[in-house]
């Protein structure tokens, strides 16, 4: 099971020479891939939890793969109705050649009401808008030597039946964020489920996952996985591992935009992840839960 993490692409802290920091310490810590995220317009309903500055993804993903030597970049998540299908299918497409081959493409449908106003997308539409641009994005790469990519791998986040059903027919993973193990125990029964009724193989599991790490257990019923002890966080990956995830991306921002001035905080909880469970090998280290 490889192991990524989610970059802060927004808030006060962040500049070029913070994602610069942030690159080299995910890259020399032995992760397998480096995401940041998306949004436009920075609207109130996006300031209030992502604040400006607020790095558009494509190209600061293009920045980052060239100051990297081979980690995986990606999306997590690209609001896929805020683009022309065939733009971002360029984009991507562009971005996976001069890469290397190593883009992966964390999809969703979005969220910030405002901001779709200010893009002048219909909000009530996004879902529909989604996998209509999906179906023209693969087409797109499929038929056109333009447009043509690898196999670019498309993650589907959401967590509703549509969500599932959108992950069986149109993507390689389903991607939830920042749920408890026991939502995507539960998540992926139904998936099974759909991928069942859709007559489609169930699409691979890469969730993304908090990194909050605490000195003492957490024992709230709703502890996110990634929340607790380092030997709690262990055991949330180990878990899964055995629930069949290909890859799982460790989210350390907390919420709290000031974070982004203390990158170093974030920095020290991966190396405590790298130490505790084994990059090289994907596995946990030996003797260890």
């Amino acid at each position: 099971m490889r192991i990524g993490v989610n970059v802060p692409n927004f808030g006060p802290g962040t500049d070029p020479g913070v994602l610069r920091g942030w690159a080299r310490t995910v890259e020399g810590l032995g992760f397998d891939l480096l995401m940041v995220s998306d949004h436009v317009v920075i609207t109130p309903d996006v300031a209030e939890q992502y604040p400006a500055p607020f790095y558009e993804p494509f190209t600061t993903l293009a920045w980052l793969a060239g100051i990297t030597d081979g980690i995986r970049i990606g999306t997590t998540v690209l609001i896929v109705p805020y683009r022309h299908p065939l733009l971002v299918a360029r984009m991507a497409a562009n971005l996976d050649r001069l890469s290397g081959g190593r883009l992966v493409l964390g999809v969703g449908v979005g969220w910030a009401r405002q901001e779709f106003e200010a893009l002048g997308v219909p909000f009530e539409r996004r879902g529909a808008l989604t996998d209509d641009h999906l179906r023209v994005m693969r087409a797109a790469w499929d038929d056109e030597d333009d447009y043509r990519a690898g196999r670019i791998p498309v993650w589907v986040g959401g967590n509703s039946d549509a969500g599932l059903r959108r992950a069986v027919r149109l993507g390689e993973a389903w991607h939830p964020l920042r749920l408890t193990l026991g939502r995507m125990r539960e998540a992926l029964d139904r998936l099974k489920v759909i991928a069942d009724e859709e007559g489609r193989p169930v699409p691979g599991f890469a969730p993304r996952i908090a990194l909050r790490l605490t000195a003492s257990p957490v024992t709230a019923p709703g502890r996110l996985a990634g929340e607790g002890t380092i030997d709690q966080v262990a055991d949330d990956l180990e878990r899964l591992r055995l629930l069949g995830a290909d890859t799982v991306v460790l989210d350390p921002f907390d919420g709290d935009p000031e974070e982004t001035r203390h990158p170093e905080v974030a920095w020290q909880a991966l190396a405590t992840v790298a130490a505790r469970w084994d990059l090289r090998t994907r596995q946990p280290r030996t003797g260890q839960s």
